[in-house]
């Protein structure tokens, strides 16, 4: 059970091994190797989580605050509804798929790095496009660089199956994931509703 993101395994154990290194030479360096270390533990922390039951209850593709529910298109899904979630420097950066699904379209878009929150930011910012082909539809999720945000991090290839709510990236530093629903899921959530990856319902089937 992982409680350290992959990417950040090799930076944690090489910030202890020279914690102890130092701690041993100079105790004084040896206390801020420690806060150094405890800094990369509490940025790559990625804790388990466990979806509810109900595949057709899609979850958050990640931890922060809502801070978009709005009509959006994009070539891959059509018109549809977009929910925009920043993620702060606190928050987890682990990034999680919100259905089942197979991966059939992946894009990295050069972009700036407006402040993430900024309106603009979706269209102009460097981010990476996951689509996948659920039994709703398309789901297309974006992960948007931002202002601190230096690496987007994607694991998947085309041809992937992807459990709901299993992890297929992160961001460092934080930023905003955008979700663009297929149009059949009608959206649970609210601007300002904090939400957690893997866990947070974020849409439903319609009826």
């Amino acid at each position: 059970m992982p409680l350290i993101a992959a990417e950040g395994r090799r930076s944690v154990a090489v910030a202890a091994v020279a914690t102890v290194a130092s701690a041993l030479l100079f105790p004084p360096l040896g206390l801020v190797g420690a806060g150094v270390t405890a800094l990369f533990l509490w940025f790559y922390r990625d804790p388990e989580r466990k979806p509810p039951q109900g595949e057709t209850l899609w979850v958050s593709p990640a931890d922060g605050k809502v801070v978009e529910v709005l009509e959006a298109s994009h070539p891959y899904v059509g018109r549809t509804v977009k929910i925009g979630i920043f993620m702060s420097p606190l928050d987890v950066h682990v990034n999680r798929t919100p259905a089942a699904g197979t991966v059939d379209f992946l894009e990295y878009v050069p972009g700036k790095k407006l402040m993430a929150f900024n309106e603009k930011a979706s269209e102009e910012n460097e981010r990476f496009c996951v689509g996948l082909e659920t039994d709703q539809g398309r789901l297309l999720l974006v992960q948007v660089a931002g202002f601190l945000a230096r690496r987007i991090v994607c694991r998947v290839r085309r041809g992937d199956f992807l459990e709901r709510g299993r992890r297929y990236g992160m961001i460092k530093l934080g930023s905003k994931v955008d979700v663009y629903l297929p149009p059949n899921l009608a959206p649970s959530v609210v601007v300002g509703q904090r939400v957690k990856a893997g866990e947070t319902v974020i849409g439903v089937v319609k009826r």
